[in-house]
């Protein structure tokens, strides 16, 4: 009797099954030193295989997320005699001068959903989308994975999801990924991201992480080939032009217990029924949100991945107006003189009005603008990835002076002070022009080759004549605001700075998170990296490059995973803390007694405290 019951168990899955092989190629880092002769290897290896259905190529295709890379690497694919299916990872998104703009239009699209010889397949993307945090699969993914349930009801379909992350808290909205695959008959999970074969148990779903296809230290790279059988699926790394090893891992295709997260720690908010902040009112985008906030004192102006900029009503958080652009928008949007302005990845900057929404002009680039635009004085001063700095006259949109020696694109809001207009860019440029010409004042240098190391993502801090800045090679610098001359640059291992940095609201101190959860104060006239105070926070490993804001009551902390901390300026004692959801905090909008923030993953919240 027991017998039967289990072939009937198997017997739904068995229906929809064939034998069948495909291909899982992953991290193949197109621009990086041998990614490109890796893959060419493994496309030549894969059009010599035999029984191989298709291919999935399961993120960081490139090194950086760059045109011209995305471009080699199309290339290279387009000499495979088989089919594929390709997401993104978070090399091809986070620092991409498209603002991930170029991966869909490169390749169609960056998510995927098909079905073979019975067996459903759903890819989705996984950022982060131009900010340093952990990953997450944006929010307009998750309301495409709906309407994709939707169309296709049967849920006794086996079912394999693909992301470049694995789907636990790397992504920091795993249990949203996995709250819909599990409402499938959900087989395996597949990923890359970790460079090495690894199987893993994501709340009771298989889940298998695939090595990279690099050489690294290797004669050539791999991939793996994986069979599926009626009841099993095998997996075998395959050496282009060399040999297929012995399978590393066999898995059985069963049913799998829904119920298996209650082992798992998911996001908890029990802090916010105590927290001194309470909430005004509550607003939930469709897309995912990758840009800051800017008010008329009326109405609120922020954007969206979908590339929408809209306006809430600042007393009751309702959309007064929105406006479609013709990419995804990481531009915090500015409001001057009764105009918003802001960039866009489909390379305009448009001037909007702030009452209606209606647009009243736009200035085309030559590539995404993907920076937030500072303005003063009836002047907007906006960065782009076409290697131009632009001064806009806010009324018109036309163009009053241009800056075109940028290294590499500009993805950060600048600094105005002293006549100066100041801004780092992603090829470890950083730059002071002259406000009314757009002459170079001056340019200071980091001295790294790896642009990884730019001081591009934050928001550089002016005060007591210097700039300070912080960038991922954990550096804190000093630089002269007159002549650009490194005034101090130090690194200290006990606080790893990286990108997240604001001034206190009396700007005796300069603030910067640590990558360890901690908040710290240098003193703006030290000669030194001189820690002198320090708040009591701490705070888990965090990589939030959100700057940091204060008003004469508090300092606002902002965190990856949606927790703000209001923070005493005096004592360094945390205040209150409230946890918004589980991703990434953008730059707040800092009021009297208020405080509106954002998520990455499009929740929107007005705090009072």
């Amino acid at each position: 009797m027991k017998r039967i019951l289990f072939l009937l168990f198997l017997l739904p899955f068995t229906l929809f099954s064939q034998n069948f092989k495909f291909a899982q190629v992953t991290d193949t880092h197109v621009g990086g030193a041998t990614g490109a002769d890796d893959l060419r290897r493994t496309v030549l290896d894969l059009n010599q295989q035999q029984g191989i259905d298709f291919v999935i190529l399961s993120g960081d295709v490139t090194e950086f997320g760059s045109d011209e890379e995305l471009a080699l690497a199309k290339q290279i694919l387009d000499s495979l005699n088989l089919p594929l299916y390709v997401i993104p990872g978070n090399h091809d998104s986070n620092w991409s001068e498209s603002g991930a703009n170029s991966f869909r239009k490169v390749f169609g699209a960056e998510t995927f959903f098909f079905e073979h010889k019975g067996i459903q397949f759903i890819g989705t993307t996984s950022g982060p989308n131009m900010r340093m945090s952990p990953g997450q699969v944006p929010r307009e993914n998750l309301v495409w994975m709906d309407s994709v349930f939707k169309a296709n009801p049967d849920q006794k379909k086996p079912l394999i999801a693909i992301n470049h992350y694995p789907l636990d808290s790397s992504l920091n909205n795993w249990y949203e990924n996995i709250n819909r695959i599990k409402t499938r008959n959900v087989q395996l999970a597949l990923c890359g991201h970790g460079h090495n074969n690894h199987l893993y148990d994501w709340e009771g779903i298989p889940g298998v992480m695939s090595r990279s296809n690099l050489r690294a230290k290797e004669e050539v790279g791999g991939y793996n080939i994986i069979t599926i059988s009626p009841d099993s699926v095998f997996f075998q790394v395959r050496k282009p032009q060399v040999a297929t090893e012995n399978y590393w891992l066999k898995l059985p295709l069963q049913k799998i217990n829904p119920n298996a997260f209650e082992n798992v720690k998911r996001p908890n908010y029990d802090l916010n029924k105590n927290s001194l902040a309470k909430v005004v009112w509550e607003y939930e985008d469709h897309g995912d949100i990758g840009a800051g906030i800017s008010t008329d004192g009326r109405s609120m102006f922020t954007a969206n991945t979908v590339g929408e900029v809209y306006a809430l009503d600042l007393r009751s958080g309702q959309k007064n107006w929105s406006f479609k652009t013709g990419g995804k928008v990481y531009s915090t949007p500015a409001y001057h003189n009764g105009v918003v302005i802001v960039g866009s990845s489909d390379h305009f900057i448009y001037g909007l009005n702030a009452k209606t929404g209606e647009l009243i002009w736009k200035t085309e680039a030559n590539k995404a603008v993907l920076g937030s635009p500072a303005v003063a004085k009836g002047k907007a001063y906006i960065g782009s990835s076409d290697g131009i700095f632009r001064a806009i006259d806010v009324k018109s949109g036309k163009t009053i002076w241009t800056f075109d020696q940028v290294k590499g694109y500009v993805s950060t809001l600048p600094t105005l002070a002293d006549g100066k207009v100041i801004f780092g860019s992603w090829q470890n440029g950083f730059y002071a022009l002259d406000q009314k010409s757009g002459k170079l004042i001056w340019e200071w240098s980091n001295g790294h080759a790896n642009r990884m190391f730019s001081a591009a993502a934050c928001y550089p801090v002016v005060v007591n004549n210097s700039v300070f800045i912080v960038a991922p090679d954990r550096f804190m610098t000093a630089i002269d605001l007159k002549s650009g001359k490194t005034v101090w640059r130090e690194k200290k291992d006990e606080y790893r700075v990286r990108e997240s940095m604001g001034l206190s609201k009396d700007k005796k101190l300069v603030l910067a998170k640590t990558m360890d959860g901690e908040l710290i104060g240098v003193p703006n006239n030290a000669d030194k990296m001189d820690i002198s105070w320090k708040a009591k926070l701490k705070l888990p490993y965090e990589l939030a490059p959100t700057a940091i804001y204060s008003n004469s009551k508090y300092i606002f902390v902002p965190s990856d995973k949606g927790l703000l901390t209001a923070v005493d300026p005096k004592s360094g004692e945390t205040a209150w803390q409230y946890k918004i959801s589980n991703g990434m905090i953008n730059p707040p909008l800092v009021l009297k007694d208020r405080v509106v923030v954002s998520t990455m993953d499009g929740k929107i919240v007005m705090l009072t405290y």
